[in-house]
């Protein structure tokens, strides 16, 4: 029995519409943060046992600072699905539920902007 309208089954479209994508960008940003994460500890690593000279001079390599910035992309905006999935299932109310993603989606661009721009702040004080 299949209940898809005439339409939907000549666009090919099911329930799940744009939910594909959110879920493929789930995945994709839990593969590139296993290396990534390695990188960041790597960088916490020298953060705790090497000079700060030497950790500068780490983060301040065009590499490194770049792994750093695309694992803070990564990370916040990997966050920010998964906490909006959780919002999605656990919050009943439309507008709290639509208030709730916009306040999360905000704060986790905030945050990742701030790590940004420490980075970037960090490169051109070394």
């Amino acid at each position: 029995m299949d209940y898809r309208t005439p339409l939907s089954r000549v666009r090919g479209l099911g329930s799940v519409k744009a939910g594909s994508h959110h879920w493929w960008m789930q995945r994709v940003t839990a593969v590139a943060l296993i290396p990534l994460s390695l990188v960041a500890i790597s960088l916490l690593n020298s953060l705790f046992n090497d000079p700060y000279a030497q950790t500068l001079a780490w983060l301040a390599s065009p590499l490194n600072s770049t792994l750093i910035v695309a694992w803070l992309l990564a990370v916040f905006y990997h966050s920010a699905l998964g906490l909006q999935v959780v919002i999605e299932d656990y919050v009943a109310a439309e507008g709290a539920k639509i208030a709730a993603i916009w306040s999360v989606n905000l704060i986790f661009f905030l945050l990742a902007l701030a790590g940004i721009l420490a980075v970037l702040r960090t490169i051109s004080v070394g």
